[in-house]
């Protein structure tokens, strides 16, 4: 197989390695990569833990043939399954793994679907407007931009793009499609720069980003998926097991750290010195908040700009570490954190998730 289209630098490669070690280290150890993309971050995981087994999930077909190629050389170590990372209980169900040690998700648009012009993701060259991760199945976005209702259209640019042109972009495109059907991303990227008034459209890039950004999540269901997802895996990971997100827009970390922040506090009464059995963390936060992209990294890899990192691991319900040695209890504590996490850079503007794995 060739070189796939399209660039593919991991996105902060050795922060994941750090947060993910310990667990990495254990002998024999199971690493899902939930977004396995081109196997940039696999790769990294296989070369330097060799006693690690990488199961590695996709809905991209040909990112998976891509992966498959360049990682044939551990071949007796990997899984690499054709899947949505929310099929992970099925997926280990069917490999007999009882539990996983690490994992990582990195989530938006792969570099290997937005550098290619031909799979819809990108406002900035002509394409069929298609946007599916998965091109085995599912609706496109032509399908959605000539076929839902004007109002489900504003719901959807608003919920999931956060665009306040909502209405006025929605208007556009019943014009148009009325007139003609929208087969291309250039008409449609066109009609939404159109319908933005002129004074917006100086600031915040593109104008189309967001509602390209909102069909993308509409389309292969990302929200939901991840919804689902994020509790899969942390119910998958054994005692010392540790989990790695990063997301690329607000939406997504939302999701994330909603999830994350249940499961890393007592749900206990707060007026009790001492756990009650069943209501203590398991999850340890290895994060403060989520961690931003140092200016370094920005600047080598420009995809990064927008990631927001956050890592947890998982513990018992008494806020032991796996291995760790007993000992006479614990003080009361309602957020298990971890110190040491860093807030590197301010924040830029969300914009469309650009991540590869």
């Amino acid at each position: 197989m060739g070189e796939p289209r399209g660039a593919h630098v991991p996105v902060l490669l050795e922060r994941c390695l750090d947060l993910l070690g310990p667990a990495l280290a254990r002998p024999g150890a199971v690493h899902v990569d939930f977004t396995l993309g081109l196997g940039g971050h696999a790769e990294a995981v296989l070369e330097r833990y060799p006693e690690a087994v990488l199961v590695g999930l996709d809905r991209d077909t040909e990112a998976l043939a891509h992966s498959r190629h360049r990682l044939a050389r551990f071949a007796e170590r990997i899984h690499l399954v054709h899947a949505v990372y929310h099929e992970l209980p099925r997926v280990l169900d069917e490999l007999e793994i009882p539990a996983i040690d690490s994992g990582l998700f990195d989530l938006g648009v792969s570099s290997l679907q937005l550098d290619e012009a031909d799979r819809g993701f990108a406002y900035a060259q002509d394409a069929p407007l298609d946007m599916r991760m998965d091109q085995s199945r599912g609706i496109t976005a032509e399908e959605v931009v000539n076929t839902y209702e004007p109002g489900e259209l504003v719901r959807i640019l608003r919920q999931y793009g956060e665009e306040k042109f909502a209405p006025r972009v929605v208007s556009s495109i019943v014009r148009e499609r009325a007139k003609a059907r929208i087969v291309s991303t250039a008409r449609l990227a066109e009609l939404i720069k159109d319908a933005i008034p002129a004074a917006a459209r100086r600031t915040g890039g593109n104008p189309a980003k967001r509602s390209f950004q909102a069909l993308r999540i509409e389309v292969n269901g990302e929200l939901e998926v991840l919804e689902s997802a994020v509790p899969a895996a942390l119910d998958a990971l054994s005692p010392g097991g540790r989990l790695v997100v990063m997301s690329y827009q607000s939406l997504e970390d939302r999701i994330v750290k909603r999830a994350l922040a249940a499961r890393a506090r007592s749900t206990g009464p707060v007026d009790l010195p001492v756990e009650l059995p069943g209501t203590g963390p398991t999850l340890r936060l290895l994060t403060r908040g989520s961690e931003l992209p140092s200016e370094a990294e920005v600047a080598e890899n420009p995809r990064a700009a927008s990631v927001r990192l956050r890592a947890v691991e998982r513990i018992d319900e008494r806020g032991k570490r796996a291995n760790q040695p007993s000992g006479t209890g614990r003080e009361r504590s309602r957020t298990a954190v971890e110190s040491g996490g860093l807030r590197r850079r301010r924040p830029g503007p969300d914009h469309e998730g650009e991540g590869e794995a």
